[in-house]
């Protein structure tokens, strides 16, 4: 995993709100966050989660009155960094999950998201059958 995941990913504290985890993912492109308290690792929050929390039309709380805790999911898959590939998107699959929380010893490593499966498929289909002449080259 620690080859193909991404290492030191932005995250959110649980007591954070909602508009500072939605800001972080703004700025940094990015559509998923682990989430922890202090520095144990205790979840995770997607844009989706943020979306619908923050959808007027749900009459939940003020967006200012509500945190990161309120709408993360605190039993996100978590794999530690020797777990196998194949594994791994097994799982994901199996669980129609986007992310994997990657730890080691205990800590958050890393994650790894679909856009990071898409890159390692792409490139292996590359090296497999490269592009021709002709050949859409994304």
């Amino acid at each position: 995993m620690r080859a193909v995941m991404t290492a030191f990913p932005y995250f959110v504290q649980a007591g954070d709100s909602l508009l500072v985890a939605r800001t972080l993912m703004v700025q940094h492109g990015v559509r998923h966050l682990p989430v922890k308290e202090g520095d144990r690792l205790v979840g995770i929050v997607t844009d989706r989660d943020l979306k619908r929390a923050l959808d007027p039309d749900l009459g939940l709380p003020p967006k200012d009155e509500l945190f990161v805790r309120d709408v993360s999911v605190a039993d996100a898959y978590v794999v530690d960094t020797g777990e196998p590939l194949d594994r791994v998107l097994d799982e994901m699959a199996a669980r129609h999950v986007g992310s994997v929380l990657v730890t080691s010893h205990g800590r958050l490593a890393g994650i790894f998201t679909t856009i990071d499966a898409c890159r390692i498929l792409c490139a292996r289909l590359r090296a497999v059958a490269p592009p021709g002449p002709g050949d859409d080259a994304a």
